[in-house]
């Protein structure tokens, strides 16, 4: 019999190489790499020929007696809305955050909340003791709550203790780095025993119809810590994002199987637990100061969520050789196509410039029909010009110029109205063109179509005609 030679695989991308080294040539990681054995894990005995396939049966595509898959709902709306409207029955959830950030106050919350309808909920930690969960809970004011608790890291174990007794509606697994399974022969942690443990889990969900959700660290860029194919074997992958000098908490979904994805939940972080923001657009305009040059009103979409946030931009002379160009909550790249476009078909002259854009709120922005909101606060700043505060922006801008529409205009249009504001600035054309043309919510609003970015510079120029002048430096508008 040949002998089983061990492999290297690196803990962060997963990796296999034929021996040890400092770097991992896929990834670049240092010191990430780390000896496993070749027969271990899920499906290592069945290739040794520990016993023969079986045969199962097959379903039909076109069934439809069948009833769709139930969902469990917790009664957070927030937390629904990002699952697609509760739990899926047999599902897995894969929930990532930075440490500190209240990964378990809102799964605490949310087992309590579940529990209260006479359902099994299955609370397991494998970092903390049941002592601790439990006051974690009476400080959160939800000791009463019948949610099952256990210290447990062995698969086997926990895979054998649900089985027991009345199937569990919900099962939380804090965290998937912690846990570990006989059948991988390394250590809690590595990528063989996430994914044999996540694995071993994912089996049990599906067979049971019992909704998983498993919490997962993440690394230093944000990322969720193991294998990424553990994101692909799951149902549902959400992010909890906050700043730590905030108490605004996001709950987004990056993937999911049953709902869509980019949808977002807000939260706020209060001394009894995580509370559900209604308005978040009021939330994130709460404080801005309307009458400052370099700001403007962006109504975005979050999923199937209209969101407005504010975007701010600062545009001062640069001392330094190369100015720079400094971004939080957006893309830097997109910042640079679109001072380009200002520079090629505007006539603006933003090299000698050192540029700041920030998105109030903490919100990130991904979406390109903030081009316009943003080259709308880089004119504003440059020129000294304050825009309309009750004006919202929205457009994706062409390297040509042109303005171009985006989906879902008239929603956007429906959350500017509700929030009091009475322009928008829009690409030329029907704001939409879907299931909400025809809606007569957002007549009430002034619509501006913008067909090129020069359109947008003229218009804010002509507010103060003598203050457009690239070759000049910004005009400060309090010392007139």
């Amino acid at each position: 019999m040949a002998k089983q030679h061990a492999s290297f695989v690196c803990q962060s991308c997963g990796a296999v190489s034929q021996r040890w080294q400092g770097r991992c040539e896929s990834c670049g990681a240092w010191n990430t790499i780390a000896e496993e054995s070749p027969a271990s894990g899920i499906g290592a005995k069945t290739a040794l020929g520990a016993r023969k396939g079986r045969i199962f049966g097959l379903s039909n595509l076109i069934e439809t007696d069948r009833p769709a898959p139930a969902r469990i709902t917790t009664g957070i709306a927030e937390l629904d809305r990002v699952t697609g409207g509760g739990f899926v029955a047999g599902s897995v959830i894969l929930l990532g955050g930075e440490p500190g950030i209240g990964k378990s106050t809102l799964l605490i919350q949310a087992c309590a909340a579940l529990a209260a309808t006479d359902r099994r909920v299955v609370y397991i930690s494998g970092e903390e003791a049941v002592d601790q969960v439990r006051l974690r809970a009476q400080r959160l004011g939800l000791g009463g709550a019948p949610v099952e608790l256990a210290a447990e890291t062995s698969i086997e174990d926990i895979v054998a203790t649900l089985g027991h007794g009345k199937r569990p509606a919900l099962v939380v697994i804090d965290s998937i780095q912690t846990m570990w399974t006989e059948l991988v022969e390394s250590t809690p942690g590595t990528v063989s025993q996430v994914r044999g443990a996540a694995q071993a889990l994912i089996r049990f969900a599906k067979t049971t119809g019992a909704a998983v959700i498993l919490v997962g660290h993440v690394t230093k860029d944000g990322q969720i810590a193991g294998p990424r194919v553990v994101e692909h074997m799951v149902d549902a992958v959400i992010s909890f994002e906050g700043e730590g000098g905030r108490d605004l908490r996001l709950l987004r979904a990056v993937k999911n199987r049953f709902g869509p994805t980019d949808e977002i939940g807000v939260f706020e972080m209060t001394g009894r637990g995580l509370e559900e923001v209604a308005n978040p657009s009021a939330l994130f305009l709460s404080s801005r100061d309307a009458a400052a040059p370099g700001a403007a009103v962006f109504a975005g979409m979050e999923g199937t969520r209209p969101l407005l946030v504010e975007f701010q931009a600062l545009v001062a002379p640069s001392s330094l050789g190369t100015p720079r160009r400094a971004v939080v909550g957006w893309d830097t790249a997109r910042l640079a196509m679109v001072v380009a476009v200002l520079e090629a078909h505007a006539g603006l002259k933003l090299g000698q410039y050192d540029i700041y854009l920030s998105v109030a709120g903490g919100l990130r922005v991904g979406e390109p029909a903030a081009d316009l909101a943003a080259a709308a606060a880089l004119v504003s700043s440059l020129t000294g010009v304050s825009l309309a505060s009750d004006s919202v922006f929205f457009g994706e801008i062409a390297l040509s110029g042109a303005i171009r529409p985006v989906a879902h205009g008239m929603a956007r249009l429906k959350e500017a109205a509700k929030l009091g504001f009475c322009q928008a600035t829009t690409p030329q054309g029907p704001p939409e063109q879907g299931r909400n043309k025809g809606d007569s919510s957002a007549k009430e609003l002034i619509v501006r179509s913008c067909k090129h970015i020069s359109g947008l510079v003229a218009e804010i120029a002509a507010s103060r005609p003598k203050a457009l002048d690239p070759g000049r430096p910004p005009q400060n508008p309090r010392g007139r």
